[in-house]
């Protein structure tokens, strides 16, 4: 019995001894006592990866136990995995053409749909389906939506879709060279789209100045969606009837803290108990299914967007130059 006892304690030191050790950011603020049924107050935000120049659009697949996150001005998507840290996974991701262009080219919002990868591309100006191997030579992208009434998306910025297989696709002109001014914009508005399985696109919003993030609600009867405008920091929510908008309101807004801390309303994701993450000034923010603040995520760096583990135990962000994480509840 002595023995089985020193053998076990000696696996279990092996195992804290392998385990990575990663610094920790930032800080967590309560506003409600619910949150601890979110995220635990002994929970830290640490820093997974670094040295990006602006990390977007991260996506985990549950299958493979990797993050993958779109570096939008360096055109590429890395991967991250526990064991072997971030290596390259996609390089063009977002602009596929052979003439030098600057701005923000590369892709943006990640989604999977079939199991396959689905992109924003910035500098193709079109939501893609990757149908190659990541292996391959060159990447071969099918086009799921480029255009709306014979004039050309502005820069897809983030996607998501429901069990019907709708896309819900925000287009911000970020990715533009000379963005909302660029000679090669098509459209005067700052539009949100909806594309069908037949590939029929449709405007459902043209009133927004920036509209960014995007993400559905568990019964896929409300559409959020961030709006990164300083003037108009906002998140909206809006009621969804056969995959139309009926109706639509101020979520909550937070302008008035744009001019002291970094970033805005940009990247969400919702849980199936309905919180919402949401990046913003500041950090993430925390809605319960109620649609109270109850908490944030206090960041230093300009928060772009986050993703889930399959668990939903797992959180992962991109915040400018880094990847982080943070355990949940």
């Amino acid at each position: 019995m002595r023995s089985v006892l020193l053998f076990s304690l000696l696996v279990l030191s092996i195992c804290c001894t392998n385990q990575k050790k990663y610094k920790t950011i930032g800080s967590i603020e309560k506003l409600d006592p619910s949150l601890d049924q979110i995220i635990s107050p002994e929970a830290k935000l640490e820093v997974i990866a670094e040295g990006y120049e602006w990390s977007e659009g991260p996506l985990w697949i549950d299958a493979e136990k990797k993050l993958l996150f779109s570096d939008v001005p360096k055109n590429t998507i890395y991967q991250w995995t526990e064991e072997g840290g971030s290596t390259t996974y996609l390089t063009p991701s977002g602009y596929t053409g052979n003439v030098a262009r600057a701005g923000e080219p590369g892709s943006n919002g990640l989604l999977l749909f079939n199991n396959q990868l689905v992109l924003c591309q910035h500098g193709d100006r079109r939501l893609a389906l990757m149908e190659s191997s990541v292996n391959d030579p060159k990447p071969i992208f099918k086009t799921i939506g480029d255009s709306y009434d014979g004039k050309r998306f502005n820069s897809p910025n983030d996607a998501v879709v429901d069990a019907k297989g709708n896309f819900y696709v925000t287009d911000p002109p970020y990715g533009l060279v000379k963005n909302v001014d660029d000679p090669a914009k098509e459209t005067p508005y700052q539009g949100v789209y909806k594309i069908d399985p037949a590939g029929k696109v449709s405007l459902l919003i043209d009133s927004l100045t920036r509209p960014n993030g995007i993400a559905l609600s568990p019964d896929e009867k409300s559409l959020f969606v961030a709006n990164s405008d300083p003037a108009k920091a906002r998140w909206y929510k809006f009621e969804l009837s056969d995959s139309a908008i009926t109706a639509g309101k101020i979520y909550y807004d937070v302008t008035n803290l744009t001019a002291t801390e970094k970033g805005l309303p940009d990247g969400m994701k919702i849980d199936k108990q309905g919180t919402i993450f949401a990046s913003g000034p500041g950090g993430l923010f925390i809605f319960n299914a109620e649609g109270k603040l109850v908490g944030r995520i206090k960041i230093p760096e300009a928060t772009s967007n986050c993703a889930l583990s399959g668990d939903g135990k797992t959180l992962f962000i991109t915040s400018d130059m880094l990847i982080l994480r943070l355990k949940l509840k």
